[in-house]
């Protein structure tokens, strides 16, 4: 199974009560690797496009722990998919080499992603005629 395969939409457990909702969302458990970095976006208008890449060594899961917006993946192949983030008890895991598009974010949106990896420009593949080629030669081996 490809990578592209492996990306799937997570439901996190919704603790609380009457005070409220909780949600706890822990590495290697509720998600697939231990988390080294997190950070999230907010501020973006519905016409702006973030991520446009593909990474090499990070896995992701991506959370709208407010708003909406959609997350578009490809696999360089032709194939691609389209999730809609609207519940902050969901996310959706991607592996390495996914490419994937954040967009239509609602004027509320904040979008949390958490990260398999620190921060590394070199292991961002920012080209998709690029990312099409490494896939290719991955696929050649």
């Amino acid at each position: 199974m490809g990578n592209y395969e492996q990306v799937k939409m997570l439901d996190f457990p919704q603790r609380g009560d009457d005070r409220g909702h909780l949600v706890v969302v822990e590495g290697m458990q509720d998600i697939p690797f231990d988390i080294k970095r997190v950070f999230y976006i907010f501020g973006s208008d519905k016409d702006v496009i973030r991520g446009q890449h593909a990474n090499k060594k990070t896995e992701f899961v991506l959370i709208n722990v407010a708003g909406t917006s959609k997350v578009k993946i490809k696999d360089g192949k032709g194939n691609e998919k389209v999730f809609c983030l609207d519940k902050p008890h969901t996310g959706i895991y991607i592996p390495t080499m996914v490419w994937k598009d954040m967009y239509d974010f609602s004027k509320d949106s904040v979008l949390l992603v958490l990260a398999s990896e620190h921060y590394d420009p070199k292991e961002y593949i920012r080209n998709y005629a690029e990312f099409v080629k490494k896939i290719e030669e991955r696929e050649m081996r």
